[in-house]
C-alpha cells in the first residue's frame, strides 16, 4: 500500500483527493517531531505547576473554573473523552472516517497541541493497518470544536469505542490488539487537543467539495448532450463571448463544451436555415451557470486547504511569546461559510439540468422530438416520471442548500454561546450531491434517447462514447419496462467517474 508523507501546514488540495478518493494512508515528515515534542514537554511542565492552564489542570467549558489535582489530570482526559461520546446516528463513512483522522494527524504535525509523539504515531498505525473508529455522525454544532464525533474517534485510541478491522465492527481494544497496536492512556491536555478542531466538519465539507466538482465536470459533458438532443447552437459557445466577461469558471466550462460538440453531424445539419433564433437558458447560459459554479468552488476549496492546514484545537502551544493560550481556532465558521456555498453551487448545477431534461420531454419545446422521448407515445410513457422524479430531487436540493452557518444556538450554559452548525453545512453535502447526480443520470438517459432519435445524424465522437458507454449499461428505451434499476446505474456511472473517463477530453480542474 502507498503511503503520502505530509509536511503539516503545506498539504496540497491534490494530496487532499487523494487521501479521500483512495483512502491512502499518510505520515507526518519527521521535520516536525522537534516542534511536536518541545509543545508537549510545555504541556507536562504546566500540568506539574501551579498556575492554571485551561484543558491542562482545570476542567472544561463552564466547568475551567475547577483546578485538577496533578495526579487527576490522566483521568480528567480520559473522563472528557468518555463524557464526550455523546454521537447519534449512522456511522460516519470509512472514507471519511480516516480523512478526519489525517485531518487530525495534520493539525497536531503544527506542534501546537501539546500532544506526545507516540499518539501521532499510533494514529499513522491506525490508518495503516485500517483500524476505523465508528463515529456517529450526528451530534457535532461545529464549535468548541466537532466534540462528539472526535470523541467517538479517539475513544478507540484509548481502548474503548468501537472500530471497524477487516470488516467487522469490534470493541476499540480488540481491533486494535487483532492490527497488533496498544491503546495509550491520554496526558495532561492530550484529550481535549484530540476533540477541540474542526476534522469531523472540514473532512465532510472536503468530501462535499470533491464530489461536487466530479459533478460539475459531468454536467459539462451530459449538457453538450442534451445540446445535441435538441438540435441547440453551439454560437453561444465562442470564445470570445466569454473572454469578454472573464471569469474563469465560464471560460473553461465554454472550452469543454466546444471540445465535447467538435465534429458532431447534428449540429451541422441545422447550421444553415434554423428558424429558430435562441436556445432557452438552460441551454445557452449553460457555461455561465455552471462555470459560476466552478469559481465558487474553487474559493471554498481555497478555505477548506487553509483549514485542512491549521491547528484548531484549545488551548494551543504558542511560540512567540511562548505561552499556553484559550483561543477560538474551534470555531468551525469558515468552515460552514464554505459548505453553504458549495451547496449553493451543488443546488444550481441541478436546478439548470433538470430544465434540461423537462425541455427534452416536451414535444412543444424539444424541436421535434417525440412525448417524453418514447417512440410509441401514449401506449408508452416514456421518461414521463423520470423527469418528475428529477424535479423532486431539484426541489430538495433547493430546501438543503439554505444557509446552516446562520443557524447557531447556544450550548453548554451559554458559555459556548455562538457556534457555526459547519457540521450540520458540510453533513448535509453528500445527500445533494446524490441527488445531483441522481438529475445529471437522468439527464443523460434523456440526452442518449434524444440523440438516437437524431439518426442517422450523429453527434460528435467524444459525446458518441458516452453513450456507447450509457448503453452498455441501459439499453434504449424502445417500451415502457422497470425503470428504477436503471436510474441507479446512471447515476453510479456519473458518481464513479465513467462517464468522465469515456467522453475522453479535458475537464476543468479543482486545484
Amino acid at each position: 500500500m502507498s503511503v503520502l508523507k505530509l509536511t503539516p501546514g503545506n498539504v496540497t488540495l491534490p494530496e487532499l483527493a487523494e487521501i479521500y478518493w483512495s483512502e491512502t494512508p499518510i505520515i507526518l515528515d519527521d521535520s516536525c517531531k522537534p516542534n511536536v515534542q518541545a509543545a508537549a514537554e510545555r504541556i507536562a511542565e504546566a500540568a506539574a505547576g501551579d498556575a492554571a492552564v485551561y484543558g491542562v489542570n482545570t476542567g472544561f467549558g463552564k466547568l475551567a473554573s475547577l483546578k485538577i489535582a496533578p495526579d487527576d489530570t490522566s483521568t480528567l482526559q480520559r473522563n472528557l473523552i468518555l463524557s464526550h461520546c455523546c454521537g447519534v446516528g449512522e456511522a460516519v463513512p470509512r472514507r471519511l472516517a480516516r480523512l478526519m483522522m489525517s485531518l487530525k494527524l495534520l493539525s497536531f504535525g503544527r506542534g501546537a497541541s501539546g500532544v506526545r509523539w507516540e499518539l501521532i504515531e499510533l494514529l499513522q498505525d491506525m490508518l495503516a493497518r485500517e483500524v476505523t473508529p465508528v463515529i456517529p455522525a450526528q451530534g457535532s454544532v461545529g464549535a468548541s470544536g466537532d466534540l462528539a464525533p472526535l470523541a467517538h474517534m479517539t475513544a478507540v485510541v484509548i481502548g474503548e469505542g468501537e472500530a471497524e478491522y477487516q470488516g467487522k465492527v469490534l470493541p476499540g481494544a480488540e481491533a486494535l490488539a487483532r492490527a497488533g497496536l496498544t491503546p495509550i492512556p491520554l496526558g495532561p491536555k492530550e484529550g481535549l487537543a484530540f476533540i477541540n478542531g474542526t476534522q469531523f466538519s472540514t473532512a465532510f465539507a472536503l468530501a462535499g467539495l470533491f464530489e461536487a466538482w466530479r459533478a460539475a465536470q459531468n454536467a459539462l459533458v451530459i449538457s453538450s448532450t442534451s445540446t445535441d438532443a435538441i438540435m441547440g447552437s453551439t454560437a453561444p459557445l465562442q470564445p470570445e463571448i466569454h473572454a469578454l466577461r472573464g471569469h474563469r469558471g465560464q471560460i473553461e466550462a465554454a472550452s469543454a463544451m466546444r471540445a465535447a460538440l467538435e465534429g458532431s453531424v447534428i449540429r451541422e445539419s441545422h447550421r444553415e436555415g434554423d428558424t429558430r433564433v435562441q436556445d432557452p437558458y438552460c441551454i445557452r447560459c449553460q457555461p455561465q451557470v455552471t462555470g459560476a459554479a466552478l469559481d465558487i468552488l474553487r474559493q471554498a476549496a481555497a478555505t477548506l486547504t487553509v483549514e485542512a492546514n491549521a491547528a484548531t484545537d484549545n488551548p494551543l502551544v504558542l511560540s512567540d511569546p511562548q505561552a499556553i493560550v484559550s483561543g477560538g481556532n474551534f470555531h468551525a465558521e469558515p468552515v460552514g461559510f464554505a459548505a453553504d456555498m458549495i451547496a449553493l453551487a451543488v443546488s444550481e448545477i441541478g436546478a439548470i439540468a433538470q430544465r434540461r431534461i423537462a425541455l427534452m420531454v416536451d414535444p412543444t419545446l424539444s424541436f421535434d422530438l417525440p412525448p417524453f422521448l418514447t417512440p410509441d407515445p401514449g401506449l408508452n410513457s416514456g421518461l414521463m416520471i423520470a423527469e418528475v422524479t428529477t424535479a423532486a430531487l431539484m426541489s430538495e436540493n433547493k430546501h438543503l442548500a439554505n444557509p446552516c452557518v446562520t443557524d447557531s444556538t447556544p450550548t453548554s450554559a451559554n458559555q459556548e454561546d455562538h457556534v457555526s452548525m459547519a457540521a450540520h453545512g458540510a453533513r448535509r453535502l453528500t445527500r445533494m450531491v446524490e441527488n445531483l447526480n441522481y438529475i445529471l443520470g437522468i439527464e443523460l438517459m434523456c440526452a442518449a434517447q434524444g440523440v438516437e432519435f437524431r439518426a442517422p445524424l450523429t453527434t460528435s465522437a467524444p459525446l458518441q462514447q458516452v453513450i456507447a458507454r450509457l448503453r452498455a449499461e441501459i439499453p434504449s428505451l424502445a417500451e415502457d419496462r422497470y425503470l428504477a434499476p436503471e436510474l441507479e446505474t446512471a447515476k453510479h456511472l456519473v458518481a464513479e467517474g465513467a462517464i468522465l473517463r469515456a467522453v475522453g477530453i479535458p475537464m476543468p480542474e479543482l486545484a
